[in-house]
């Protein structure tokens, strides 16, 4: 059976598309009809948000032995250290250049749209002073953000501790490094070891399968639950700053991407769009890249037919590194509060804004809201005050699972188009005899 159809017939893809539908359509008439009945933030607390959460947490379990599988056989695999440099080399310039070209859609965006000109001072006020508390915490949090220790922190003192932190570029650095070691030595004991990788890896897929199984039932109590704590009055009160940022996102998504993959990929955007949409609903339902990759990396290989050596280190390394809607968001965030406050910034500014933008992308966490302490460090660097971050803290939830589509989106996208440029090369004949021992068939 495929893994994107269910049991009964009807692709995955659609009841996860159903149960969008249904959480959003039921969270918003809740939100406009009985707002602020007690029973309403009852059945969100225990009940909708606790089936979201378990879903995310059997996600988030997946992701270090996910990532630390998939990178180890993704070197592996592709053996030689030319072909590894090579596909490396392809997924920096993929990386550099897509982020760079999302960051400068959401600047012209920006300054034509001028966004944060005209808020009513009163409505400002009200939105910052609801979220103060949270606001002073991310801007604080800027202290913990910087270049230096961003580089440093590629490199875990203790892989066990960077593994139970959740620190991503750590374990796969420490994957990275395992891989190359085990394609440069040939052992037979490095052989097994990989046979034991791949089985771990399997495994995972596994257990995916399971989880993905729920997807429709959470991705309603999720969407459920925000919409209705959400609704649409704070929409309206930052409707440009909203509208500004899906307009970039959809640009870039629906029109930069497509002709991307139809130039370098040699995939049509429909042929895409179709094959994705089980990893892009999970990505909107879930605002985590992190927890969308164990999906991701399945429905590019199975649906978009990427050579898996190819998906294993392009999607993995893409889950931390290549965040394209979150550049683009942080973007458009530093010159709306720019807008508001007054300050005024040139074309000089903004391209160090934009090259900011492109390495706070690449260091931002993969998971909800992990960018706005990279946007506080951004503001502070321009004199911006960072506490006005708590003008947007009401939106950013929809704007972030907005953002995630387009940040897989990129990653699935820049796996098709390395993938199409990289020939199909045969694994090692003794690697692959170990690794075919842990496929035979259970009885």
């Amino acid at each position: 059976m495929n893994s994107t159809t269910g049991s009964g017939g009807m692709p995955m893809h659609t009841k996860m598309l159903i149960g969008f539908l249904i959480g959003t359509l039921a969270g918003l008439a809740a939100n406009f009809f009985v707002a602020d009945a007690g029973w309403l933030n009852g059945l969100i607390t225990y009940v909708t948000d606790p089936i979201g959460q378990l879903f995310l947490r059997l996600l988030f379990m997946l992701v270090i032995p996910l990532v630390f599988s998939a990178l180890v056989l993704g070197v592996v695999e592709i053996g030689d250290p030319a072909s590894l440099g090579r596909i490396g080399l392809k997924t920096l310039v993929w990386i550099l250049a897509v982020t760079a070209v999302a960051v400068l859609i959401g600047l012209v965006a920006v300054n034509v749209f001028q966004p944060g000109r005209g808020i009513d001072p009163v409505v400002a006020q009200s939105l910052l002073a609801a979220s103060s508390d949270r606001a002073t915490e991310i801007a604080n949090a800027r202290e913990g953000v910087s270049g230096i220790q961003i580089l440093l922190d590629i490199v875990p003192r203790n892989p066990v501790d960077a593994a139970a932190r959740g620190d991503l570029i750590a374990i796969m650095f420490f994957a990275l490094m395992f891989g190359i070691a085990a394609t440069a030595l040939r052992t037979p004991g490095t052989r097994s070891f990989v046979a034991a990788v791949q089985g771990v890896y399997d495994i995972c897929l596994k257990l995916i399968g399971w989880v993905i199984a729920l997807a429709p039932y959470a991705v309603a109590a999720l969407l459920f639950s925000i919409t209705a704590r959400l609704g649409v009055d704070v929409l309206v009160q930052l409707a440009r700053f909203v509208g500004t940022v899906i307009a970039a996102l959809g640009v870039h998504f629906f029109i930069v991407i497509p002709i991307l993959l139809w130039i370098f990929g040699r995939m049509t955007p429909l042929a895409f769009f179709r094959g994705a949409q089980p990893a892009l609903l999970t990505a909107f339902s879930t605002s985590s890249s992190s927890a969308t990759l164990p999906t991701t990396l399945k429905v590019t290989v199975e649906n978009l037919g990427v050579q898996p050596r190819v998906a294993r280190f392009v999607c993995t390394l893409g889950a931390t590194a290549n965040m394209n809607g979150t550049a683009l968001f942080e973007g458009i965030t530093v010159l709306f509060l720019a807008q508001f406050f007054g300050i005024e910034l040139g074309m000089g500014q903004q391209g160090l804004v934009l090259v900011l933008c492109i390495l706070g992308g690449i260091g931002a966490a993969g998971v909800p809201g992990g960018s706005l302490p990279v946007i506080a460090m951004i503001l502070v660097m321009f004199g911006i005050p960072p506490e006005g971050i708590g003008l947007i803290l009401g939106v950013d939830r929809l704007l972030d699972m907005c953002r995630t589509v387009v940040n897989i989106g990129g990653d699935m996208a820049g796996s098709v188009v390395i993938g199409r440029s990289e020939p199909a090369e045969a694994p090692d004949p003794a690697l692959d005899a170990a690794l075919a021992e842990t496929h035979t068939d259970p009885v």
